[in-house]
């Protein structure tokens, strides 16, 4: 197996540009058809796709607006220019759950309103991890952009924890269910996009840190910090509300759960971070 060191990682640099060819439009994405795939769903299936939907709708509306503290703390304009590009495609990734809301569950209203509604579908693990931790990272790198350890843990929320297991969880196991029954397709079209841009920003995220815990291996131990902070409730979080969600989704309990921390784990052995310290 390859030692973090010698794996190959893309800089912000070739981020940028992988961005620069890959643009693509919320608007764009024809989403006409998949008004009565919605309208004949089962109440199981509806119901499912409305609370994975309301969870990725408050998640963008968070990490949309949870950010620009991250863009403050760039090491050089390279990595400004990748920075500024998540930004836009976590705008992007809101318009659209706004449009297919709008247009498909045939509920228009402002953006505000439906991640309200959204809300209230939600339970307190998934408040925890976007209303209290990654806020509260947020600020504080807002207000020290120069300070490491702030910068090493807001990534490790947002691009570990958020995007690179919740955020890897739902497309993986949503995209397939959608396929595999040929629903929504113009949902599955969009959301392939979308995840696209995830991966994107998982490899930044992955590279920033390696480099940080590279240049000072007491960095390991941040990461670590907020990791077993967060994982327990993201096991959580992942948790459908409804009896019967597991049969829906044709997997069983845990399974969620397994898939994301082995994708982290992963990425932790590239970083040179294991969950254990030394």
């Amino acid at each position: 197996m390859s030692t973090p060191a010698t794996v190959n990682l893309k800089s912000p640099q070739e981020l940028y540009l992988d961005w620069e060819q890959a643009h693509w439009a919320a608007q764009d994405v024809d989403i006409s058809r998949d008004s009565a795939d919605w309208a004949s769903l089962q109440d199981g299936e509806r119901d499912l796709l409305y609370w994975v939907l309301s969870s990725l709708m408050v998640a963008e509306e968070r990490i949309s607006t949870q950010f620009c503290g991250l863009v403050l703390a760039q090491d050089d304009e390279e990595e400004g220019s990748y920075l500024s590009t998540q930004l836009v495609d976590e705008n992007r990734h809101m318009q659209f759950y706004a449009r297919f809301q709008d247009e498909v569950i045939a509920d228009p209203a402002a953006i505000g309103s439906h991640v309200a509604r959204a809300r209230e579908v939600l339970g307190e693990p998934f408040k925890y991890i976007f209303d209290d931790a990654l806020v509260k990272a947020h600020d504080r790198l807002r207000l020290e952009p120069g300070d490491r350890a702030a910068k090493v843990d807001f990534v490790t929320i947002y691009h570990m924890v958020l995007e690179g297991t919740l955020g890897l969880v739902s497309s993986h196991f949503l995209l397939e269910f959608l396929r595999e029954r040929g629903l929504l397709p113009n949902f599955v079209e969009g959301y392939g996009l979308i995840a696209a841009d995830e991966q994107r920003h998982i490899a930044y995220g992955t590279w920033f840190l390696r480099e940080a815990v590279a240049e000072d291996p007491a960095m390991a131990d941040v990461v670590r910090a907020r990791l077993r902070d967060l994982l327990p409730v993201v096991s959580e979080s992942i948790t459908p509300p409804s009896e019967g969600a597991w049969d829906v989704l044709g997997v069983e309990d845990g399974a969620l759960a397994e898939f994301g921390l082995g994708a982290l784990t992963r990425r932790l052995q590239l970083i040179g971070v294991s969950l254990e310290a030394a």
